[in-house]
């Protein structure tokens, strides 16, 4: 595959700008910030300086005045975004923490936090597409809690930054004068959060068993975080491809062809599996290091959902934490978490698709563990205090070396799970979809479906909200005894959704798939 022409990418960033009357120009929020590429003129210059000017008078507004951490990615468009970023908030006398660094995610939600236990004054902003293709840039922000913006912030955030890609009537200096004020200050992010570690995972543990571990930080930011592990603890832990390129041209493939830092798909993280003979455990992390993939031997590439139900098997059982804990996971999650929760005598919190929902469970230590399909997640420490609000891949792989040191390998684990409460036959369709079916299907109307009945089976609940917090869901899910479907549009891809768990057999997925297609065919 021909890599991307970065030299053209960046110079796109600057030299083309966006229509404000064309809604696949402007400034959108999805489950986590705005994501968009230089080439389709929909993450550009223009873009980043009205979100940067929109967050700086949010801040105001809403007097948020300590410092604002701020983390890239290794995405080719993250940097000259940053540029962007400070030249905007240094016009504006916004105190900026930032290193030059790669920073993680979960890094800058540490951050914030541990700012937080004085005054809780402090916010983050993350330049980050996630896992994302080479050319797509995106930009996320992370208010007091540490967490994404839910949607009541994004939205007004959202909505200012349009106001300022119409009018232009924004702060900013040159990035010189940005840098050289007193304003724009470097920081260590990575020094203390490796040195907390050890307050939310058994290092000791992982050290004494000298198990054999690699991490792969695909080309992102984890790479530095890595290297401070292995200095810090002594690890047994080899580095994968501990280089940035910004083609990302060493990946494999990812199942369409694209390039993709998806460290949960098995074609984007074939190069690890490849090495799963020869270490006890690998792991890998997206580019922002907010989602974690884990690699034995085995089990080979762990599927999500399985590595999420037992880690939540592993925490309940061997944390002292407090009594009443719940766990947080979203709707498209498998049930296999509901019957391991179940056995556990934990209750379970579900909740629209997207992290955010819940940074505050997190924060206000209410959820031991959250957690979501798409192989992101965060847990409390050993002490029951908040650790991240933000999903942190980082502590979920080294949650594996810990389950692998103290028990045995977690797809043996996952094995043992599904002897106790079934085997799940679990799978997500991506269909293409124009953004007017997209929006029958954010809209359905649950009255009007008119079934009872769900590949062979009573229909025992039916919902748009979820149970969880009541939320809008942006689609429909339909449970019975031992199946359920889900049907949600894209939020920044022109496909719908179609999640499906079955607890019977391989046939009866499918059936749950077919009927779930013939719904949208009736309200479309």
């Amino acid at each position: 595959m021909k890599p991307i022409n970065i030299p053209k990418l960046i110079s796109f960033y600057y030299e083309l700008k966006p229509n404000p009357k064309d809604k696949l120009q402007r400034v959108k929020f999805g489950t986590s910030g705005h994501r968009g590429s230089a080439f389709k003129k929909s993450f550009n210059e223009e873009h980043v300086l009205a979100i940067s000017q929109a967050i700086a008078d949010y801040k105001n507004e809403k007097n948020i005045n300590g410092p604002l951490f701020l983390g890239i990615d290794s995405h080719a468009l993250s940097t000259p975004a940053k540029i962007t970023a400070l030249r905007v908030f240094g016009a504006n006398k916004i105190e900026v923490l930032h290193t030059n660094e790669y920073t993680p995610t979960p890094l800058v939600s540490f951050a914030i936090l541990e700012h937080n236990k004085n005054i809780k004054n402090s916010d983050g902003v993350v330049i980050t597409p996630s896992h994302n293709p080479p050319e797509d840039g995106g930009y996320k922000y992370n208010p007091t809690n540490g967490g994404p913006a839910d949607t009541h912030v994004t939205s007004e955030i959202e909505k200012k930054a349009n106001n300022y890609l119409e009018n232009k009537n924004i702060k900013k200096i040159s990035y010189e004068e940005a840098i050289n004020s007193d304003f724009i200050k470097e920081y260590d992010f990575i020094t203390p959060y490796v040195k907390s570690l050890k307050e939310i995972v058994d290092i000791e543990a992982i050290k004494n068993s000298n198990l054999r571990l690699a991490a792969d930080p695909l080309g992102g930011s984890t790479l530095p975080v890595y290297k401070k592990i292995k200095e810090v603890y002594e690890l047994n832990i080899d580095i994968k491809n501990p280089f940035i390129d910004f083609t990302f041209s060493f990946m494999p493939p990812d199942r369409d062809g694209k390039i993709r830092m998806d460290c949960s798909s098995p074609y984007a993280m074939r190069n690890l599996i490849k090495l799963k003979d020869e270490y006890d455990l690998a792991f890998g992390n997206d580019t922002d290091g907010d989602r974690h993939g884990i690699v034995t031997p085995i089990g080979g590439l762990m599927n999500p959902n399985h590595f999420l139900s037992v880690a939540i098997w592993y925490l309940f059982k061997h944390r002292n934490w407090p009594k009443g804990l719940k766990v947080g996971k979203t709707l498209v999650s498998s049930s296999m978490i509901d019957r391991v929760a179940a056995s556990l005598g934990v209750e379970v919190y579900e909740t629209p698709v997207g992290f955010k929902w819940f940074s505050e469970g997190l924060y206000e230590g209410w959820l031991g563990f959250g957690g979501e399909e798409s192989a992101g997640a965060s847990f409390l420490r050993f002490d029951g205090s908040v650790w991240t609000t933000d999903k942190d891949g980082i502590i979920m792989a080294l949650l594996a070396a810990e389950i692998k040191a103290k028990v045995k390998d977690p797809a043996l684990i996952y094995e043992d799970l599904e002897k106790e409460f079934g085997k799940s036959y679990y799978e997500r369709l991506d269909i293409p979809a124009t953004p007017e079916i997209k929006e029958k299907i954010k809209n359905i109307d649950i009255k009007k479906l008119g079934i009872k009945e769900l590949a062979g089976e009573k229909i025992e609940k039916i919902f748009t909200k979820a149970p969880g917090n009541n939320e809008p869901i942006g689609g429909v899910k339909i449970v019975t005894k031992n199946g359920w479907i889900a049907i949600r549009p894209s939020g920044t891809e022109d496909v719908y959704k179609i999640y499906a768990e079955s607890f019977i057999s391989q046939e009866h997925l499918k059936k749950l798939q077919i009927e779930a297609k013939k719904i949208v065919e009736e309200i479309i």
